[in-house]
């Protein structure tokens, strides 16, 4: 499936159908785990969360074998386990450092801790299904096909907007900004950098679980449940970030504003450095 030699409706009808029905896939995945959620033991919904976030890579895959490729080129099984440890890493830190400027402007305060561990599990079983779905479909397929056919700009900008505007439900027009402009930045650019899904899956997962599960904010305007830490947060929506979560923080919005930025740099520097390689990303 060579993007840049198709004709431009078919580019275009591919990446509508790829995307949509990753969504569509992800949404049912949401549903089938919110169902379980309240009927069966947490440790099955944990199994069923890992177990829809599988089903959603291995159609990811699938779908490049039937147009007769060997797979999909950005999930390379060598980079699994590293690059998705070390991108969670990477805003386990991003949020540790939010919230130590919230700390010391007197914004966020430790109110108790959490008992339970298990529903934190849980937690974690979810928001890696929530990494996978969203950035199958906006990574991988939305930004790779604009990239590939238009440029690293375009696929940035116009993956960034959508990805802010599918939080709309869930917040106010400056919150979703803050989404497009921190997350869709800081997620495009490292997908580019990294050449593979791996990386901004794994940034995606620590994102919310440390957020949420962690530090005991809100997430993309949905409860985060419960959390390690009990916060009080003091302060106008536009420090803290209200019910949308840190991430509407301007805090949270200038950190994630220079990552992303400093991922751009690296992107365009790497391909620079080496013109005579394509990334898995340009590869079809």
């Amino acid at each position: 499936m060579n993007i840049k030699q198709m004709n431009i409706a078919a580019w275009l009808g591919l990446l509508i159908v790829g995307a949509f029905g990753a969504l569509v896939m992800y949404g049912i995945a949401q549903g089938v785990f919110y169902v379980a959620t309240d009927r069966l033991p947490v440790g099955v919904v944990c199994g069923l969360g890992v177990l829809a976030a599988v089903a959603m890579l291995v159609a990811y895959e699938l779908t490049f074998r039937m147009f007769g490729d060997h797979g999909a080129p950005d999930l390379p099984m060598s980079q699994l386990l590293s690059s998705t440890l070390k991108g969670f890493g990477i805003c386990a830190a991003y949020f540790l450092v939010v919230v130590a400027v919230l700390y010391a402007v007197g914004a966020y305060r430790v109110s108790s801790f959490g008992e339970s561990f298990m529903p934190m599990l849980q937690a974690l079983s979810y928001y890696l299904l929530v990494a996978v779905g969203e950035e199958i479909a906006f990574r991988g397929f939305m930004f790779r096909w604009i990239d590939s056919r238009f440029g690293f700009v375009a696929a940035l900008v116009v993956s960034s907007v959508l990805f802010g505007l599918i939080h709309v439900g869930q917040g106010d027009l400056l919150s979703c900004l803050a989404i497009a402009v921190e997350a869709g930045l800081l997620l495009g650019a490292a997908y580019r950098y990294a050449g593979n899904l791996w990386l901004p899956i794994g940034m995606h997962w620590g994102w919310n679980f440390t957020q949420g599960s962690i530090f005991g904010f809100g997430v993309s305007g949905t409860d985060g449940g419960v959390s390690l830490i009990k916060p009080t947060l003091t302060g106008p929506q536009w420090l803290t970030g209200g019910e949308f979560g840190a991430e509407a923080s301007v805090v949270a919005i200038v950190v994630g504003l220079g990552l992303g930025l400093w991922f751009t740099v690296q992107a365009v520097r790497r391909q620079r450095q080496q013109p005579a390689q394509t990334s898995a990303i340009e590869t079809e």
